[in-house]
């Protein structure tokens, strides 16, 4: 078996390749090739991994390239981990729309336009070079906005599926509250990618007891603590929405936040230049401590379990993924792209049947499904207008003047990125 990791010099990485040597029972790796065309973080990372297969034993072979066609070439999965622009661009991702009174994030609000305008034709690109190689491989998408790129594949037609770690989070997090193990724990997972509510939490299977009233009775406090939200409100709802949803629910008090403090891409850049300066230390040889503060907590235990899936090795048979509605939630249109339990085998993922939503969530949930269907448009057509129709659909934002500001503005920082611009 092959896999193939476009966006291989990432940080990230180490987390990924600690999951293939734990649970290579699980997904039986032979070449693993990371594909970066930053050769200098590239050659750190490659180290690490190899360092991390020998130390626990695993036979594969890891292989770095800056060629991105003879990465792929031959691979049974691709997993898709880049970010376009690089910690900078997400700086003024996260910068530039505060100017506005505007949240600056980047994978929702103008920020996240700004992602997808710069990765879409991109993803789409690396897609088409797998397609010519291996018509078959599996593309699993871990490149955010999960979403909208993931659409973009599949309406592509390409053999697609997005991966989220919110979903693998929650369901750690709940186990350890509940004392029991995380294949114990199923969750009514419910939303589209960053914009989710477990509506559910069940022991044993999609039909077992729901002890999410349990859970909130007795954790509510460390819940709403990790949510950063007010216990009162997640006890109002009833149900544990992602802490995306604090972008949403509380977003004035977010804005204040975020000028008072550096962005998050500042300081995941200083954290990155201490990570790379370890990985380049010949005695590593498991991933340090500081990468969990990095982010993408379980994002290996998810990745292998879907791979082997799609893969026919393994896996659960019910994940939490991104993939089309196909009718599952009534509001949206099929070719929707939503985040829900899914049974996942070699034929890809089928939506499981979820709770009928309160108005509160399908309300929100069919406003940003319109959003992400101009963000698409704009991303796979361009033009101003478009990225104005875009902001003003977003729920974030839904202004003409904020509109018309944010988009002079996201097209000054993306010009380079941006052919039509």
């Amino acid at each position: 078996m092959k896999l193939a990791v476009v966006g291989g010099g990432s940080t990230y990485t180490p987390e990924l390749i600690d999951g293939f040597a734990r649970l290579r029972d699980t997904l039986p790796i032979e070449e693993l090739v990371l594909v970066d065309p930053a050769a200098d973080r590239l050659e750190l990372v490659g180290g690490l991994a190899r360092r991390i297969f020998a130390k626990q034993g695993h036979p594969g072979r890891i292989v770095t390239t800056p060629d991105l066609d003879a990465g792929v070439a031959d691979a049974d999965a691709v997993l898709l981990q880049l970010r376009v622009g690089g910690q900078a661009a997400r700086n003024q991702d996260e910068t530039w729309p505060l100017e506005c009174g505007c949240i600056g994030q980047e994978t929702t609000g103008a920020g996240g336009l700004a992602k997808a305008l710069r990765t879409v034709p991109v993803v789409l690109d690396i897609a088409e070079r797998v397609r010519r190689t291996n018509p078959n491989a599996w593309i699993i998408d871990f490149t955010n906005p999960v979403g909208i790129v993931t659409r973009a594949l599949l309406q592509a037609g390409h053999k697609a599926v997005g991966l989220c770690n919110v979903a693998i989070g929650f369901q750690r997090k709940f186990a350890r509250l509940l004392d029991v193990t995380p294949g114990e724990v199923h969750l009514d997972h419910v939303g589209l990618n960053h914009l989710t509510w477990e509506l559910g939490v069940r022991l044993g299977g999609p039909d077992g007891e729901n002890v999410l009233p349990k859970l909130l009775a007795e954790h509510g406090d460390a819940i709403a603590d990790d949510l950063r939200m007010p216990r009162a409100i997640v006890d109002r709802l009833g149900v544990v929405p992602s802490y995306y949803l604090r972008y949403f629910y509380a977003h004035d008090e977010v804005v204040r936040e975020l000028g008072t403090k550096p962005s998050r891409a500042a300081e995941v850049a200083a954290m990155e230049k201490e990570l790379l300066a370890m990985y380049g230390d010949p005695a590593l040889d498991e991933k340090p401590a500081l990468l969990a503060k990095r982010g993408g907590a379980f994002y290996s235990e998810a990745a292998v379990d879907l791979a082997s899936s799609l893969l026919g090795s393994g896996g659960t048979p019910v994940q939490v993924v991104n993939t089309y509605n196909k009718g599952t939630l009534p509001f949206l249109p099929d070719d929707a792209v939503i985040e829900v339990q899914a049974r996942v085998d070699g034929t890809g993922a089928t939506p499981l049947a979820v709770p009928e939503l309160d108005p509160l969530y399908a309300g929100l949930i069919a406003h940003v499904t319109a959003y992400e269907d101009l963000a698409l448009e704009a991303a796979l057509r361009g033009g101003r207008d478009r990225v104005f129709k875009a902001l003003l659909a977003h729920p974030l934002i839904g202004q003409f003047e904020y509109a018309e500001a944010l988009t002079d503005k996201l097209i000054a920082h993306n010009r380079e990125h941006l052919p039509w611009a």
